[in-house]
């Protein structure tokens, strides 16, 4: 007699989470897995299967998983207390350094994630200018909340300004979110000039997914908002700590008025900070409870002792000589390892990114903005993407950005490329 099934842990994860997944890492079924681990750039399953890794958890692991510096600092900290809700030794010691590297802050708070760090930024400038519109980007993605879901992955391409949904479940964001053409300065300028007594911020990635701005774009942003007393929020939730040591405002040289942080900080634990200037997080000091620019906000684990220790230990690791020389050089090597890969076997194809950050697009036209990315062959992208998992390239399979980090290679990087000419053959013409 037959013994009975015993579910494996990919069987398990589908019965329980949709789609075998807690969020957009949506494998086929016969596909799904389940982690046990991970170590520098490797990850493994519960099934012993060991993937090369180029999604780094979103990013977050920018110094490599399990970094020993990282580890040991956590470590130390859980024998002090997990959570404190208050300032801390190392809370402060982080926020200093924060308001030290970015020149944006003057003041910060911690809150726990990407999506808290965007949602308070919009929600000060609100309150700091009385005003309710909120002008963002087409394409971009700045957390989880309403404002940033407004045309992140319009499946309805509508004229600007007005936003589309990319999800059913939100709240109507019309009259509310205004959009824009990203690296289109002139169409921004306009909508701008048109609702500039309404606009309590623009918000932007200064570097869009793996989409580089135009020179002079994030300068004239920054020159037209300032000249409407309009706060500029830079979303740094990736571009922090990772194309320079003070972010996209130090390797672009645009400073903003609200900066948001997190992914990179934290070392691979979850951490979330924004700030600005003096005056605008002023608003949220509870001694001005009661008048009409008051802004609440408070987080339970924001800046707890075990994140900010991580990240006092990851700023550590950022600070030593050659790391952004490393960054730099290992997301150039693999963009033209791409562009070559690709130029041999005569696809056209746009590989993108700086520093540690490397998309494609299976195009033959220049990528500028999201409507010039959405015209890339999705089904082609979504082929390599599958036939690299299936070839031990942890990716994921609903984005052509990879994250690369301090421990990845060159060694690692020609892994991947060989990889990717192994997959080539099973792309669809």
């Amino acid at each position: 007699m037959p013994a009975p099934h015993e579910a494996t842990d990919a069987e398990r994860s589908l019965a329980v989470f949709p789609a075998g997944s807690n969020g957009e890492f949506n494998f086929p079924p016969e596909l799904a897995t389940v982690l046990a681990g991970a170590k520098d750039a490797e990850v493994w399953d519960t099934a012993g299967n060991r993937y090369l890794d180029f999604t780094m958890a979103f990013g977050s692991a920018l110094v490599g998983h399990a970094r020993a510096e990282v580890t040991e600092a956590v470590v130390r900290q859980a024998a002090l207390g997990a959570n404190l809700a208050y300032i801390t030794d190392v809370m402060l010691e982080v926020a200093e350094e924060i308001v030290r590297l970015s020149p944006a802050c003057e003041r910060i708070r911690f809150c726990t994630s990407g999506t808290e760090a965007t949602l308070y930024c919009l929600r000060l400038a609100r309150g700091f200018t009385g005003r309710n519109k909120v002008l963002k980007f087409e394409g971009a993605y700045h957390g989880a909340h309403e404002t940033s879901l407004a045309s992140f992955l319009p499946q309805k391409i509508l004229d600007f300004p007005r936003p589309s949904p990319t999800c059913a479940g939100g709240i109507d964001q019309e009259g509310s979110v205004l959009v824009a053409p990203y690296n289109d300065l002139e169409t921004t300028e306009a909508i701008i000039e048109r609702h500039k007594d309404d606009l309590a911020a623009v918000l932007a990635e200064p570097l869009q997914r793996c989409t580089l701005p135009k020179p002079g774009f994030l300068e004239g942003l920054r020159a037209m908002t300032a000249n409407h007393d309009i706060p500029l929020i830079f979303d740094e939730v990736v571009t922090g700590f990772r194309l320079a040591y003070g972010g996209a405002q130090e390797y672009y040289g645009v400073v903003p008025d609200l900066v948001a942080y997190a992914k990179g900080l934290g070392g691979g634990y979850t951490i979330g900070a924004f700030g600005g200037r003096a005056e605008i997080m002023d608003v949220v000091r509870e001694d001005r409870l009661g008048r009409d620019d008051y802004v609440w906000m408070a987080s339970t684990f924001g800046g707890n002792p075990i994140s900010t220790a991580a990240a006092r230990a990851t700023l550590g690791i950022f600070r030593q000589p050659g790391t952004y020389e490393h960054l730099h050089g290992i997301g150039d090597y693999l963009r033209e390892g791409l562009r070559n890969v690709f130029a041999e076997h005569q696809l056209r194809a746009q590989v993108m990114g700086v520093g540690p950050l490397v998309g494609f697009v299976f195009s033959p036209d220049p990528v500028t903005d999201y409507r010039t990315a959405k015209r890339g062959d999705g089904a082609k992208s979504q082929a390599l993407l599958l036939g690299l998992f299936r070839r031990g390239i942890f990716v994921n399979p609903k984005s052509t950005k990879f994250y690369l980090s301090l421990a990845h290679t060159r060694e690692i990087c020609d892994q991947f490329l060989d990889r990717v000419v192994d997959t080539l053959p099973e792309l669809p013409s």
